[in-house]
């Protein structure tokens, strides 16, 4: 088993090298562009769930209807940052990246390239996380509309908490692109 790892280690080395270095980068760019969309699908299950409780508490509770999409749409707008930061990183990969003017060895580009895509899937868990809390915060706008400024407050505060995770994603992925400190 170790021989065959070896083996196709060895052979893949071998490839790499023979491949023209800017190809390696611009496939490493476009694959990691690519990666980096995976944390939109916690964005757009966030937010399906919180669409959903609107629904329901609209259906639950109609006098609510005003407090209850507002709240909705907060939820929907506060899930959305994540899949944004998400797309500025795919973004930058295709259009602006900075690595493939770098100095370095190949390998360590292609990699710090994958890598920023990466980072980024870590956007999934807060926009699952930050959907169910608006979600949850829908609900119960929806059965209490008078106590919706307390909601909304609580909401809000969890909301910019479970924001930090994708944010450190954010700062791991532009420190490899503009400030790399293995290159």
């Amino acid at each position: 088993m170790y021989v065959l790892l070896q083996f196709i280690l060895d052979s893949g080395f071998d490839w790499l090298a023979e491949q023209d270095p800017m190809a390696l980068l611009l496939a490493s760019s476009a694959l990691a562009a690519g990666i980096a969309m995976i944390g939109r699908i916690g964005t757009g299950i966030g937010q399906g769930y919180a669409a959903g409780k609107g629904a329901e508490g609209a259906a639950v509770n109609p006098k609510s209807l005003r407090q209850t999409t507002f709240v909705m749409l907060l939820s929907q707008a506060v899930t959305e940052t994540s899949g944004i930061f998400c797309l500025v990183i795919a973004l930058l990969l295709l259009y602006a990246n900075p690595l493939l003017g770098s100095a370095g060895t190949v390998i360590v580009l292609v990699a710090s390239t994958l890598a920023v895509g990466l980072s980024m899937i870590s956007a999934f868990g807060p926009g699952v996380g930050q959907g169910y809390a608006g979600g949850q915060a829908v609900e119960a706008v929806s059965y209490r509309p008078r106590f919706s400024g307390p909601i909304l407050r609580i909401f809000l505060v969890g909301q910019a908490i479970s924001q930090s995770k994708v944010v450190y994603a954010l700062i791991i992925a532009l420190i490899l692109l503009y400030a790399n400190p293995l290159i």
